[in-house]
């Protein structure tokens, strides 16, 4: 392996571990800070940082595909940030991580193309996992619902994201446009609802900061880098760690009480994504012979 991709797996897993912890982070914030106020603040200076890279572009580009992209990127963000007043941090990413099942029903629902026999097998052990993992139909809150929204969105979000990169968009622009959007969509829900802009104490501002600056741009980098130079499969099954993260943040700093059966349903959901990454090597591999 050349120092150069060594370092690349090493970003990888680094995104994987940051966003892993934005679960326990949030939650902790969410006392000082109305969550869809915190989703606002967070992507406007997300926005502001990136704006001197792309100040010199065009930027009436892209506003239409940004747009499509900003209203799935809010609704992701919104949900689960509500949905973490609800529900445990560790639930949260373990949820959140279902975004890779969604995929393929979402492609069998609108382009009609059939799932693969392993993504019917690993959806139904998704399936199980969730059921572990809350308790059963009783044991799901609201907050685990909104997390499942967050997923789906996720999904959808991602599938949009493979369409307009294959246009080879500038993605710098095209993701400063959904940041700005994101910020803007945020703003005007608080606006409707009249939220309380006020964030009480230091505290809630460094997480904030935290969350715009590390998570969402240097990981967006790294991320982008990364998978000029790595196979996607690679980069699936690294990201597939991002909900175990979350789980270790959760029981460990997190201060939650460890559960077998919550931990079963976690592992399930984890096995659930591999599974998924591991067809689709295959299937590359098949491609290339």
């Amino acid at each position: 392996m050349s120092n150069n991709k060594f370092w690349l797996y090493l970003g990888l897993f680094y995104c994987a571990f940051i966003w892993g912890s934005t679960f326990v982070v949030t939650k902790w914030a969410l006392s000082t800070v109305n969550p869809v106020v915190m989703v606002s603040i967070r992507f406007f200076i997300s926005a502001m940082v990136l704006l001197p890279l792309v100040i010199k572009k065009n930027l009436k580009s892209y506003i239409k595909e940004a747009f499509v992209l900003s209203v799935f990127l809010s609704l992701l963000y919104i949900t689960q940030t509500i949905g973490l007043l609800y529900t445990t941090a560790s639930n949260s990413g373990f949820i959140t991580g279902l975004f890779i099942i969604f995929i393929p029903l979402f492609i069998f629902l609108f382009k009609k193309i059939r799932p693969d026999r392993i993504e019917i097998i690993s959806s139904l052990i998704a399936i199980s996992g969730m059921w572990f993992l809350t308790g059963g139909v009783n044991g799901i809150n609201k907050g685990d619902l909104l997390t499942l929204i967050a997923a789906m969105s996720y999904s959808a979000h991602l599938l949009f994201t493979d369409r307009y990169v294959k246009k080879n968009y500038d993605t710098t622009l095209l993701v400063f446009q959904q940041f700005w959007m994101v910020g803007l969509i945020s703003l005007i829900f608080s606006l409707i609802f009249k939220y309380d802009f006020k964030v009480s104490n230091l505290n809630g501002w460094v997480v904030i900061v935290f969350l715009a600056l590390f998570p969402t741009l240097s990981a967006f980098f790294i991320q982008m880098r990364a998978q000029k130079h790595i196979e996607p499969f690679k980069v699936g099954i690294i990201f597939c760690f991002e909900p175990v993260f979350a789980a270790i943040f959760a029981w460990t700093v997190g201060g939650e009480d460890f559960v077998f059966s919550k931990a079963m349903g976690g592992f399930l959901i984890f096995m659930s994504m591999v599974s998924v990454e591991v067809e689709k090597f295959f299937n590359f591999r098949k491609q290339e012979e």
